[in-house]
């Protein structure tokens, strides 16, 4: 059994690690806070893009465009698919870097020609350690999310999707409900499906016809690269703020450990302390009585 000694000394490190623990969350907190500003400034403005989207669907029937899945009836998209997975950096946020790497599993099991384009270095690790093959590993750092780098990102994808390498381009990522739950997604990027333009009733009707210049398909394929770099902003930024949140989660759930091993250390300390008092005075008075009895039978 731990003597008073170690225990006190256990004490001093749970303290101690609660204190980085604390530090975490509250960091984790603001970094998602901020994250969240950022987007909530770009995202009025990709949402007018996808409105203008709509606009032309509801102006020109039978918009043809490479962007958009085949109508019913034509072949399926069957060949190499892209997957842009997204993870942290480092670890200490629960699941979340395991529940997008299993999306991912999934996703190769299902295509084993699935090419993979990783953010993040703990998918990077996590892939060379299995030895699962990455086209592309983007080496700047998850933990700021830019406009700059999505593009960066779009332009290399939508270069191998114009080519026709490949036929899909998914998105792994985590989406952040609230700030209780978290959930890994894989959602479609490219082809997009024609009904996610689709003619909304609670929109205005088009009185006006709008004239296109050069031609509407000139127009979606210079709007649509923006959609999908605003796409993947947000990707990045969602996810971004779904692994702060997680942080938070497990943070507090240390912090709230911490204290159910620190109060039971400090009954355990108190017990021995306690003990160890009741012990000295039970010596102290045995040793008295023991004097007292030796100076009766002297008298």
């Amino acid at each position: 059994m731990a003597n008073t000694k170690e225990i006190k000394s256990r004490i001093k490190s749970v303290r101690d690690t609660q204190k980085i623990t604390n530090a975490m969350y509250l960091i984790a907190s603001t970094k998602m806070r901020k994250a969240k500003a950022e987007l909530d400034q770009t995202r009025p403005y990709f949402d007018a893009i996808k409105g203008e989207i709509k606009r032309i669907f509801r102006t020109v029937k039978d918009v043809q465009s490479r962007y958009f899945y085949p109508e019913d009836g034509m072949p399926a998209l069957d060949g190499t698919y892209a997957c842009l997975v997204i993870t942290a950096d480092k670890g200490l946020a629960g699941m979340y870097n395991q529940n997008v790497i299993k999306e991912a599993e999934r996703m190769l099991n299902e295509h084993p020609h699935t090419k993979l384009f990783v953010v993040g270095e703990y998918g990077r690790q996590y892939f060379a350690r299995h030895q699962i093959p990455v086209e592309r590993s983007f080496l700047y750092t998850a933990q700021n999310p830019t406009m700059h780098r999505a593009r960066e990102i779009c332009e290399i994808l939508l270069e191998l999707f114009d080519c026709q390498k490949v036929e899909k381009i998914f998105v792994l990522y985590t989406d952040i409900k609230n700030s209780m739950y978290e959930e890994a997604k894989s959602e479609r990027l490219l082809p997009f499906h024609r009904k996610v333009f689709a003619s909304n009733q609670t929109e205005k009707a088009v009185k006006v016809p709008f004239e296109f210049t050069p031609s509407v398909g000139e127009v979606l394929d210079n709007i649509i690269p923006s959609y999908v770099a605003g796409y993947i902003y947000s990707a990045l930024v969602d996810s971004f703020c779904s692994e702060q949140s997680a942080r938070m989660s497990a943070m507090n759930a240390a912090n709230q450990n911490a204290e159910k091993i620190l109060a039971d250390l400090s009954l355990q300390y108190n017990r021995l302390r306690q003990a160890a008092i009741t012990q000295e005075i039970t010596e102290i008075s045995s040793g008295a009585k023991a004097q007292k009895r030796k100076i009766q039978k002297r008298q």
